[in-house]
């Protein structure tokens, strides 16, 4: 026993030696906090029952990013923690905004329309904070009514609307019908898409609004009633191709073929500018296409990659600067090194002017990538993911410091 007891006393130093390492690593972990708020909303019906009904798009995409975050993190001494927070449809969202803050999150996801986004902005709990757009696409948020203490994930509707413009400016398909629904965001849409048109020199030909009751497509007569009001609603002037503003989903997805002439139909149906969907293959997209689906048994939409993109932004952040200092996170986001690899051929960054994400935009048919804009033939002096939405010269908006 005593022979072996120089042993045993090494044994019992190298134990301790390798608990105190472990330990001291536990302590050296840094966490991260982050803040995923949204409220809750009825349910869109869509227009097809072969389209699910999503309770959860945008809240799965964060799911996937904090698992991809913290595989990093094992690796760099990082722990990220997201605090989902739904607030109920009549419930309070600066309450829990203010609650979230107290609790210590300065990063957050924020999946709310426009003035409850803008009013999180504004309290003095949100100074200090950074947070991250991803369900308002106003344009006026890129523009006058802009907030230094908000990055836009999501793509603004000038930039979708610019990346539609482009590839129909390619196709040379210059004359357009512009079929306008009745919500004050249909409008706002039609206003995005008749500056890409003037922009990228296409012209209107015809404008009309929708006044049409939707049809009751599950009775016997449903289609009889589209097939017979779409081409008188069509007719009357020769065009390219018909634009659609449809953003609730009320009645854009009739329009196809039962134009009066023959003619394709782009906008929010159809050929359709989106910032991710489903039929995007390329540059390595299945491999993230997969790891979602098998997170959720669905499909990533294009708020789940926002969602993604987002707190992807932050642990890159957080990585690249040592540091969870939201004040270092922010300032190394906007900085000129930020490149984000975003499963779109090229890196993805913010613009300093108005704290939008840079990207492209996928051009899409519901089962198949048609193309992405921005379309080679536009050139930039310095990006040309910078001709799709408002760029420096145009935007009102100056939050660089």
């Amino acid at each position: 026993m005593t022979k072996n007891w120089p042993l045993v006393m090494a044994a019992l130093m190298l134990t301790a030696l390798v608990s105190a390492t472990a330990v001291r690593a536990q302590s050296d972990v840094e966490t991260v906090k982050m803040g995923y708020i949204t409220q809750k909303s009825d349910a869109h019906i869509p227009l097809s029952l072969l389209e699910p009904i999503l309770e959860d798009s945008g809240l799965q995409g964060a799911r996937l990013a904090i698992k991809d975050n913290n595989t990093t993190g094992k690796f760099t001494g990082q722990n990220f923690l997201l605090d989902e927070v739904i607030v109920p449809a009549n419930g309070d969202v600066l309450g829990a905004f203010k609650k979230m803050a107290a609790d210590g999150v300065r990063l957050f996801l924020v999946d709310l329309p426009m003035d409850k986004l803008l009013a999180i902005a504004d309290q003095p709990e949100a100074a200090g904070a950074l947070l991250f757009n991803i369900g308002a696409n106003d344009d006026e948020l890129r523009n006058g009514q802009c907030r230094a203490n908000i990055l836009h994930v999501n793509a603004s509707r000038a930039m979708l609307a610019d990346a539609l413009a482009q590839y129909l400016s390619w196709k040379q398909w210059r004359e357009i019908f512009l079929v306008v629904g009745k919500t004050p965001a249909d409008r706002a849409y039609a206003r995005s898409l008749k500056r890409a048109i003037k922009r990228f020199g296409l012209k209107i030909v015809a404008e009309k609004e929708w006044t049409f009751e939707a049809t009751s497509r599950r009775t016997d007569s449903g289609h009889i009633s589209a097939q017979q009001e779409i081409p008188a609603f069509t007719q009357g002037v020769d065009f390219d191709v018909l634009i659609v503003s449809d953003e609730g989903d009320e009645f854009g997805e009739y329009l196809s073929y039962r134009t009066h002439i023959p003619r394709p139909v782009a906008g929010t149906h159809g050929l359709t500018p989106i910032a991710w969907h489903r039929v995007n293959e390329q540059w390595g997209a299945t491999q993230v296409q997969r790891r979602f689906n098998k997170l959720s048994k669905r499909w990533m939409n294009a708020k789940d990659y926002s969602a993604w993109i987002g707190l992807r932004s932050i642990g890159d952040a957080v990585t690249r600067a040592a540091s969870g200092d939201v004040a270092k996170i922010a300032a190394y986001i906007r900085s000129p090194d930020f490149q984000l690899a975003a499963f779109k051929g090229v890196p993805v960054s913010y613009r300093a002017w108005n704290g939008q994400l840079r990207q492209p935009i996928l051009v899409t048919a519901p089962r198949i990538l048609v193309t992405v804009s921005p379309q080679k033939r536009f050139l930039h002096q310095f990006s040309t993911l910078d001709t799709l939405g408002y760029d420096r010269p145009e935007s009102t908006c100056r939050i660089e410091r």
